[in-house]
């Protein structure tokens, strides 16, 4: 407690400062007490949420808030979209406005019930006669616990034989790999065609699978997708807001 209240005392008394000459003549200054710098304070706006593009780009043209003259539109993921100012005198950025994209999920790369699969298949995936979702759905479908009475995988392609009836038996070649365009990024924007390995298995109830075998370039094609979206929307702002991805 003594300590601390010497401490406070000196700290009441003017600051000294000295100046001491070295031997090469340069003159240096010393304070008898540390010094702060003291900032300027520059209140920032708290980030504001949103979930399209449509509505980044109404708050954008009607002008709701006063902004730079320059911003940056970050595109930081297929689906997500930053919107910051330009550097500040403190070399800051402020942080206005971020919009997620609420696009379905889908179990990728885990086994569902195949029933839950052609579901999630018909409602989350866009119908494209470019694309094997018909072909997947029909063969999917169709399947049923039990009626897989022989079944092989040369990890490439699947065959699997069904039983029709009592008796009769066809062949089924399972699509792999299959091309699908699941929604999987903003609305506004195309959603990208990818490629998937599809697998089935029968083990106390047909499962189904897709894995996604693309590398995440889907990722980079939305990700573009966005940024074009977004300079297309507001190329009369251009000299104001950059869009980067």
């Amino acid at each position: 407690m003594i300590e601390k209240a010497l401490k406070y005392l000196v700290g009441l008394g003017e600051t000294k400062v000295k100046e001491i000459t070295l031997p090469d003549g340069t003159v240096q200054s010393y304070s008898d007490r540390p010094l702060s710098r003291l900032e300027k304070h520059i209140p920032m706006a708290e980030a504001i949420s949103m979930c399209t593009l449509t509505s980044l780009v109404d708050y954008i043209r009607e002008g709701v808030d006063t902004m730079p003259g320059r911003m940056v539109l970050h595109v930081t993921g297929p689906d997500e979209v930053r919107l910051y100012s330009s550097l500040n005198e403190k070399r800051e950025r402020e942080y206005l406005a971020t919009v997620k994209s609420q696009a379905p999920d889908f179990a990728y790369g885990r086994f569902v019930e195949h029933e839950a699969f052609c579901i999630g298949i018909q409602s989350k995936f866009i119908d494209d006669p470019g694309t094997d979702k018909e072909l997947l759905l029909k063969f999917a479908g169709t399947v049923e616990s039990g009626s897989l009475s022989e079944y092989g995988d040369d990890g490439v392609t699947q065959k699997a034989t069904v039983r029709q009836g009592i008796v009769s038996k066809t062949d089924a070649i399972v699509p792999n790999p299959v091309k699908l365009r699941p929604y999987r990024t903003f609305p506004e924007v195309e959603q990208p065609v990818s490629s998937f390995v599809f697998r089935m298995r029968d083990s106390s109830g047909v499962s189904c699978a897709l894995f996604e075998a693309d590398g995440g370039a889907w990722k980079n094609e939305a990700m573009k997708n966005i940024k074009e979206y977004l300079q297309n929307a507001l190329a009369d702002h251009r000299e104001q807001f950059t869009v980067i991805s």
